[in-house]
């Protein structure tokens, strides 16, 4: 394999104007399978359960000086990672470099609730609304993309405490139950199998007083992973590949030359490449000509402490199944394999200016609002304390599915927009970032998904009025029985699809 290489001598380049939003220190590793490390993170500290509780891996070191690699990838999350692996599937004599500004898996891919779907369209319904003519495809795509991803962990061994468990969507209002009867339906004409479960079935499943019916979607579309342990499983297998990933690295800006693209570290150190992939989801923010492409919208989750069996008995719920509702502002929620719940979603906090950071990990307002929304949903766990809390950005797009472009005359490459269903999707986008570098010709580039772009957002102010309006209009059409006002009827219409 050909090594990167590396020369002694540092030159500054000058950064974009824009501030650093999404700054955060650097925390000790804890890694829980070495005796004698320190003791685990403090739960109200910690940037997830998920990254407290797995094994960090060795340090990589930053980058130092000039180095020069055929492909750069920003971004050591999901989308990096895959990328890296996609492309020396392809080639494994390519020299790849990842650069994270933090550690592996530091974003959305390790503060994420763990659920992998097969859907590459944030749901078939999303799907049939902004690709009609391409769903069918899209959805075999996704269903092949999923089991690649199964077989993969199995054939590296990851351990990622993955469970091919299916899905459950619960119904917590009345008008939902005929949507569900008529979704049954629907979705078989697009090969979804689902099961409509009634009152007193959707309660049997998973024991609430709050469940109306439900949506059983059986395995083979929807499965369960501890998200750090794959990311970081995936940050193994290039190690091992000879990717060199280099943490701690922030780049601040890119530069077209001669021949290919300059990268400008923080501290003084570069690399030229031939080509760089930009990987970096809901911290695009530095690279302002992706602005008007995504918004970083926050959400927050909870963790449980450890349930006793008997706490464990009282909710059922043994087919372990990842759970949502059916909302607009919707939770999710799942069993860890700890015997924790997992309990998230509903508030999505836009900051303005498309502000991320360590700052906005923590809100208090949503913890309690999350805290108060389980107890209603699950009165008999009422003693349950939840020991973790925590935030993190999602990258959203108009449509809510991932978009990607080129730029640089074509030197530069991205894909973003995941929505929150990217720890599947993002395998997929990957090969389709190695297609635009290494395959030109391939079908997939000619794709509508692929091709086209989503509604751009405005600048701000407009953006946070916008974004703001909408959550707006949602909260009001989950409690006006599902009837979309004006403003949603209209966004559907010209291809915006807020539904959830």
């Amino acid at each position: 394999m050909h090594q990167i290489a590396y020369e002694s001598r540092t030159e500054s380049l000058e950064p974009f104007s824009r501030p650093r939003l999404c700054s955060a220190a650097r925390l000790p590793r804890y890694d829980p399978s070495m005796p004698g490390t320190a003791t685990p993170p403090d739960p109200s500290t910690a940037i997830s359960y998920w990254l407290a509780a797995s094994p960090a891996g060795p340090d990589r070191p930053s980058l130092r000086g000039r180095a020069t690699a055929d492909v750069a990838i920003v971004g050591a999350g999901f989308t990096g990672l895959w990328t890296a692996l996609a492309l020396t599937d392809a080639d494994p004599s390519l020299p790849v470099a990842v650069l994270e500004q933090e550690t592996v898996g530091f974003g959305a891919s390790g503060r994420n609730g763990g659920f992998c779907q097969a859907s590459l369209t944030h749901g078939l319904a999303n799907g049939i609304r902004h690709f009609p003519g391409e769903i069918a495809l899209l959805e075999r795509e996704g269903i092949a993309n999923l089991a690649a991803l199964i077989a993969f962990t199995r054939e590296h061994g990851i351990d990622c405490d993955l469970e091919e468990t299916g899905g459950l969507v619960v119904a917590d209002r009345p008008h939902q139950v005929d949507e569900f009867r008529a979704w049954v339906d629907e979705s078989a004409e697009y090969g979804e199998e689902l099961v409509f479960l009634d009152r007193e079935a959707a309660q049997a499943e998973v024991h609430s007083p709050l469940w109306q019916a439900g949506l059983y979607q059986p395995p083979g579309r929807d499965v369960l992973v501890d998200p750090a342990k794959l990311v970081r499983g995936l940050a193994r297998v290039c190690d091992e590949r000879g990717i060199a990933i280099h943490e701690h690295t922030r780049v601040h800006s890119i530069e077209r030359r001669a021949g290919g693209v300059r990268l400008a570290i923080e501290g003084g150190a570069s690399i030229d490449t031939d080509h760089v992939v930009v990987a970096t989801s809901a911290y695009s923010g530095w690279l302002r000509r992706l602005e008007s492409r995504f918004v970083p919208v926050y959400d927050y989750v909870l963790v449980s402490e450890q349930m006793s069996p008997e706490q464990r008995a009282s909710i059922g719920w043994q087919r372990r199944q990842g759970m949502s509702d059916a909302n607009n502002q919707f939770h999710y929620f799942r069993l860890t394999a700890d015997a924790r719940i997992l309990w998230g979603g509903y508030d999505a906090v836009y900051y303005r200016n498309n502000a991320v950071g360590a700052q906005f990990d923590r809100r208090p307002a949503t913890f309690d609002k999350l805290e108060g929304h389980f107890r209603r949903a699950f009165p008999q766990l009422a003693a349950l304390r939840f020991e973790y809390r925590w935030g993190g950005a999602i990258d959203t797009t108009s449509r809510f599915t991932v978009t990607f472009g080129q730029s640089l005359g074509g030197r530069m490459t991205y894909a973003l927009g995941y929505t929150g269903l990217g720890v599947g999707a993002s395998r997929w986008a990957a090969g389709v970032v190695r297609d635009f570098i290494l395959r030109p010709d391939s079908d997939l580039l000619r794709l509508e998904f692929v091709r086209s772009a989503p509604f751009p957002f405005p600048p701000e102010p407009l953006r946070s009025v916008a974004v703001n309006l909408v959550r707006h209009e949602l909260d009001r059409a989950d409690r006006n029985e599902g009837r979309r006002g004006l403003l949603l009827r209209t966004l559907d219409a010209i291809g915006i699809g807020f539904d959830s």
